[in-house]
């Protein structure tokens, strides 16, 4: 039996108007990287490059995320993108060895975690159906209900929720002032909606639950902060009562509060700015999110899927 050496890939053509890449295939075969990983870096960095006016020696971080903000759009998975990404930290490293640049751009951005499972989707219509479910004629129902509305008007975490104080509610200018992790504070919207159940929470209800003084926004039947457990056991009763079979937690009201802003067109920046994620690679998994449910929306109801 004859044993047949590996194919060597043939090299990639590189464009007259990129011809700086040439020193960069180089510097990657000093490097003894491997041609077909040669070759895909070299691939993803002249495709990026027509994202852009700009040389792509002169982007900034900013150019960047740009561009990654308009390969998810495209539907681009996690996984091209980290290659991408590793494409682009080796072509600077290259760069500000030669001294031809002095910054790192990539210093900022994330690589997206490989093999991530997607966020349980909910629908608009089992949304409606979780939020209606709490019985708002008791004082503990109409609590739980003003939560979920909060919850899903502003894609807060748990944890921003349950720790929500007074002074930071600001109802007449329809916003809630969040400090999330790392102490980073953020305005988010409450929408009309979400404010007036707050404001029938705080003058119905709040004063019957409240014991002594407190500055937290919601209380239990005892007066003191909900735990994360409590709310928690709360959702999935509430999620029994609208029909819903498969397990949600508080979590999945602020996956369903990204995923539902991109169906409607919301941009990716602003939706990173809502969630308070620190990195535009974290909130990219609800594109995909919302990508899958567009195609079985179409599936379902066009005529020739």
């Amino acid at each position: 039996m004859i044993n047949k050496k590996p194919r060597i890939p043939t090299a990639i053509n590189i464009p007259k108007n990129l011809e700086f890449l040439l020193g960069y295939r180089d510097y990657l075969v000093a490097q003894t990287v491997s041609p077909h990983t040669r070759n895909a870096y070299l691939s993803d960095l002249i495709q990026c490059s027509q994202y852009m006016e700009k040389p792509l020696l002169d982007w900034s971080s900013e150019d960047i995320t740009d561009v990654l903000i308009a390969l998810t759009q495209q539907g681009k998975s996690p996984r091209s993108i980290a290659r991408l990404l590793s494409a682009l930290r080796s072509f600077f490293k290259f760069l500000r060895e030669q001294q031809l640049r002095t910054d790192n751009p990539l210093s900022t951005h994330k690589t997206p975690k490989l093999g991530r499972a997607l966020p349980q989707d909910l629908s608009e219509s089992q949304v409606d159906a979780l939020i209606q479910a709490p019985n708002t004629e008791t004082a503990l129902g109409l609590r739980d209900r003003t939560m979920l509305e909060v919850l899903y008007a502003c894609g807060l975490r748990v944890s921003e929720l349950i720790t929500l104080r007074l002074e930071l509610l600001n109802l007449k200018q329809g916003y809630v002032r969040i400090v999330g992790k790392g102490n980073k504070e953020r305005l988010v919207p409450l929408g009309q909606i979400a404010c007036e159940w707050l404001e029938r929470y705080l003058s119905e209800s709040r004063s019957q639950l409240l014991k002594s003084s407190s500055d937290y926004v919601f209380l239990t039947q005892q007066g003191g902060i909900m735990s994360r457990q409590n709310f928690w056991y709360a959702i999935k009763r509430y999620a029994l009562q609208a029909g819903i079979e498969f397990e949600i937690s508080p979590h999945t009201l602020r996956h369903a509060f990204a995923t539902h802003l991109l169906n409607h067109g919301a941009d990716l920046r602003v939706v990173q700015m809502l969630l308070g994620h620190s990195d535009l690679s974290t909130t990219q998994i609800y594109t995909h999110v919302a990508q899958i449910r567009m195609q079985q929306l179409h599936q379902q109801y066009h005529p020739r899927a």
